[in-house]
C-alpha cells in the first residue's frame, strides 16, 4: 500500500472511532436521564469511550504523525455527522428557514 491509501484508511478508521464515541455519548445521555445514578453512567461511559478511542488512535497511528492527523480529521468529521443526525427536528426546520430568509 502507498502512503495515500494508508492515510485514507486512517481517516476512515478515525471516522469509525468518532462514530463510536459520539453515538456512545448520545446513548449514554438517553440512559442517564432515566437512571437513578446518572453520574455513574456518564463517568463509566466517558472512561470506556475515551479508552477505546485513545487505543484506536495509538494502533492506527503506529508512530506516524500523518496517520494520527488523518485519524483525528476523520474523528472530527464523524462528530459533525453525528451532531447533524441527532439535532432536534424543530431546530433543523428553523435553521432551514433562516437559511432561506423566511
Amino acid at each position: 500500500m502507498n502512503d495515500a491509501t494508508r492515510l485514507v484508511l486512517a481517516a476512515v478508521a478515525g471516522a469509525a472511532l468518532g462514530a463510536f464515541f459520539f453515538a456512545g455519548l448520545w446513548w449514554t445521555i438517553i440512559r442517564a436521564v432515566a437512571s437513578k445514578r446518572p453520574a455513574a453512567w456518564f463517568l463509566g461511559s466517558l472512561f470506556l469511550r475515551t479508552l477505546v478511542v485513545l487505543a484506536g488512535f495509538y494502533i492506527i497511528a503506529r508512530g506516524d504523525w500523518r496517520r494520527l492527523l488523518a485519524c483525528m480529521l476523520g474523528f472530527v468529521a464523524a462528530r459533525m455527522v453525528v451532531l447533524r443526525a441527532t439535532r432536534p427536528r424543530v431546530e433543523k426546520a428553523s435553521w432551514i428557514m433562516k437559511e432561506r430568509g423566511q
